[in-house]
């Protein structure tokens, strides 16, 4: 039993080329390299087909589409002219409970009513109609 061996790098070498030829494509490119690219076997060729192209809502799990709703500015809804500074309830909305601003992300204000939504709470802040710090808020929950 004569058994040849190949050196350890050619092996690895070889089973490379075996595998790539099988899962990539190639194709020529100015430099005069191929140029690879992957294909991913059992999927769609675009968004939504990779369930075998079924409609939404289908397949798996078979319920909602969860998907985040756009939201909508609260004082453009209200086609209000002002936003009030004296209006501390309505104001407080948009403090975080550490009395910080909410960003527009999260409150869905458009950015010429969070320009102005900040104006306000600074001038309700000054006039202490609003906390500076959460540490006020929770003190003030506790009182009342």
């Amino acid at each position: 039993m004569a058994e040849t061996f190949e050196h350890p790098a050619e092996a690895v070498e070889s089973a490379l080329a075996v595998t790539e030829s099988s899962a990539a494509v190639t194709t020529g490119s100015p430099s005069g390299r191929p140029e690879r690219t992957f294909r991913r076997e059992g999927r769609g060729e675009g968004r939504g087909e990779g369930r075998g192209g079924e409609g939404r809502g289908e397949g798996r799990g078979g319920g909602r589409d969860f998907r985040s709703r756009r939201k909508v500015c609260a004082f453009c809804v209200d086609k209000s002219r002002v936003i009030d500074y004296k209006d501390a309830s309505r104001l407080r909305r948009f403090l975080s409970d550490r009395a910080k601003i909410e960003p527009r992300r999260k409150t869905g204000v458009c950015a010429k009513h969070q320009r102005r939504l900040s104006t306000a709470l600074k001038r309700a802040r000054f006039l202490a109609l609003l906390p500076y710090t959460g540490v006020h808020l929770r003190n003030s929950e506790r009182s009342a």
